[in-house]
C-alpha cells in the first residue's frame, strides 16, 4: 500500500498557517546533541520521517531518545557504539553529521557513506580533508568512512581549515568537530546557512566557544566539555518559501508564522520581481499579496544567494507566468528531474544542462505525475493547487521525509486536498472507495 495525494485545483486559499521548526537545522543539531555528556532538550522539532530516521541512528549509538509532541529529549551521556549502522545512514544524508561529534568525543567513529534525495553526488570530500587537518586519520572502506584521532591522541587539535566550496555539511561537520578539539580552529569560505548558525548557537548554549557562523570565517576554540542546554529550533525557511509560493501560485491572501524574515530575503525579493507583495504584520509574521504572475530569472546560490531548495517551488510558479523565465541550478547537478513531471501538466520548459527555460502558459492540466525528491514534491503539490482540474501526486514519501502535515495545513488553508492510501501497484487516478483518508 501506498498513500497518493488528489490535488483539485483552482480552490482559493485564506487564512493563517504555522510554520514548523526547520528540518535541515532539527537533523543537524540531534547530531550536535552528541557533542554533551550531559541530557539535552530540543524544541520546535518537526514530527517528520528524516527526524524519526535520525532518532534511530542516534539510538543505534547508543542515546536516549524522548519524544513529546514537539520536545525531544536527548540524553548522550553514554554514547555505546562509535559506528551508525549502514541500513539506516543509506537513507539519510543528514546521518553523516554524527561522524563530526562521536570522534570528538569517543577519539574513533565510523559511518557509512550516506544516502538521502537523488540529487546530486554531494561527496564527503571536504569533510575527510577537514577532519584530516584536524588530526584524524581517514580512510574509506567498502564504503564505511572510519576515522580515529592520530598518534594516540585523545582529543583533535584546532588547524586552519578552507573550504573549497561552502558546503553547509562540510561546515557543519568540522564546526562540531573542532568544539571538543584541543587549541582554536578557523573555518574560511564556511557556509553561512541559517541552520549553520542556528546550530553554533546550540553549540554556544551548552558551553561551547564559537564566533563568527554566518559569515564567511568561523573560529572555534575547543572547549574539554560540554553541558545541557535547552534549546529551541528557527522556523522553517523553506516550509515559509512553500507557502509564500502557494499563496502567489493561487493567486490568495494567506499569512504564516513565526519566520524569521532575514532567512527569507533572496525568496521574497524574487517573489516581488515576479509581482507578488510580501508584507510584514508583525516580527515573525508575513503575509502574501498576490498579483499578476511576471516572469524572472532565477539562479540558485549557496545562501545568502536564492536557495536551491525553492528551485522547484518557483518553476512551478514560473509555468504560469506572462513571460519566459531561465532557471539555473548551479548547487545540485540532477535537481532539474521535476520537469518532466511538470510537463505532464501542461508546462512548457526546455533543459540544456542545468538551465531551464520556462515560457509561461495561461494554464495547467491535473495530471498523474510522480514526485522525483522531496521540493519536487511540494512543487506539485503548487502546481496542483493552481491547475485545471486533478492532479495525482505519487512518491509520498519525498514529501514526508522534509514537510509536517502539509495535507492538512494545506486544507486548513482551503485547499482542496485528500491524501488517501492505495495499492501500491495501482496507477492512482481516482479514490478508491475503501481508500482512508488520512489528512
Amino acid at each position: 500500500m501506498e498513500s497518493v495525494l488528489y490535488v483539485r485545483g483552482r480552490s482559493p486559499l485564506s487564512g493563517h498557517v504555522t510554520i514548523s521548526g526547520a528540518k535541515n537545522a532539527a537533523l543537524v543539531l540531534m547530531a550536535g546533541a552528541l557533542l554533551c555528556p550531559e541530557p539535552c532538550r530540543l524544541r520546535n522539532v518537526p514530527n517528520l520521517l528524516d527526524v524519526k530516521r535520525m532518532g534511530q541512528i542516534v539510538r543505534a549509538l547508543g542515546v536516549k531518545l524522548d519524544a513529546h509532541e514537539d520536545v525531544l529529549d536527548i540524553d548522550a551521556t553514554h554514547i555505546g557504539q562509535s559506528q551508525a549502522p549502514y541500513e539506516l545512514v543509506s537513507q539519510l544524508r543528514a546521518s553523516f553529521f554524527v561522524i563530526g561529534p562521536v570522534l570528538a568525543r569517543l577519539g574513533i567513529a565510523r559511518v557509512p557513506l550516506p544516502g538521502g534525495c537523488a540529487i546530486g553526488a554531494r561527496p564527503v570530500d571536504l569533510h575527510v580533508r577537514g577532519l584530516q587537518a584536524l588530526g584524524a586519520d581517514v580512510q574509506i572502506h567498502h564504503g564505511v568512512v572510519r576515522a580515529c584521532v592520530r598518534g594516540g591522541r585523545k582529543r583533535l587539535r584546532g588547524a586552519k581549515i578552507y573550504l573549497d566550496y561552502p558546503s553547509v555539511g562540510a561546515t557543519e561537520t568540522l564546526m562540531m568537530a573542532a568544539t571538543l578539539a584541543e587549541g582554536e580552529t578557523t573555518l574560511d569560505n564556511a557556509a553561512q546557512e541559517p541552520e549553520v548558525v542556528d546550530l553554533a548557537n546550540f553549540c554556544r548554549a551548552m558551553g561551547a566557544k564559537i564566533q563568527g557562523a554566518g559569515t564567511k570565517t568561523i573560529r572555534i576554540v575547543g572547549v574539554p566539555r560540554l553541558h545541557t542546554a535547552d534549546y529551541r529550533i528557527v522556523p522553517d525557511r523553506i516550509e515559509a518559501g512553500t507557502f509564500l509560493v502557494a499563496g502567489a501560485i493561487t493567486q490568495s491572501e494567506i499569512s504564516m508564522s513565526p519566520v524569521i524574515p532575514d532567512h527569507l530575503t533572496a525568496a521574497i525579493a524574487k517573489l516581488r520581481a515576479m509581482g507578488t507583495q510580501v508584507a510584514m504584520d508583525s516580527p515573525n509574521t508575513l503575509r502574501v499579496v498576490p498579483g499578476p504572475i511576471e516572469a524572472a530569472d532565477i539562479e540558485t546560490q549557496p545562501y545568502p544567494g536564492f536557495p536551491t531548495d525553492m528551485q522547484a517551488q518557483f518553476m512551478a510558479l514560473s509555468t504560469l507566468s506572462n513571460g519566459n523565465s531561465v532557471i539555473t541550478e548551479t548547487v545540485f547537478e540532477n535537481r532539474l528531474r521535476h520537469v518532466a513531471e511538470l510537463q505532464r501538466m501542461g508546462a512548457d520548459i526546455r533543459v540544456k544542462g542545468n538551465i531551464a527555460v520556462v515560457r509561461g502558459v495561461p494554464m495547467l492540466s491535473g495530471a498523474p505525475v510522480v514526485a522525483t525528491d522531496l521540493r519536487a514534491s511540494a512543487a506539485l503539490v503548487l502546481a496542483g493547487l493552481a491547475a485545471d482540474g486533478k492532479t495525482v501526486v505519487q512518491g509520498l514519501h519525498h514529501l514526508d521525509r522534509g514537510y509536517e502535515n502539509l495535507t492538512k495545513k494545506l486544507c486548513g488553508l482551503g485547499a482542496n486536498i485528500e491524501r488517501v492510501t492505495v495499492p501500491s501497484c495501482e496507477t492512482a487516478t481516482e479514490p478508491l472507495e475503501t481508500g482512508q483518508p488520512s489528512v
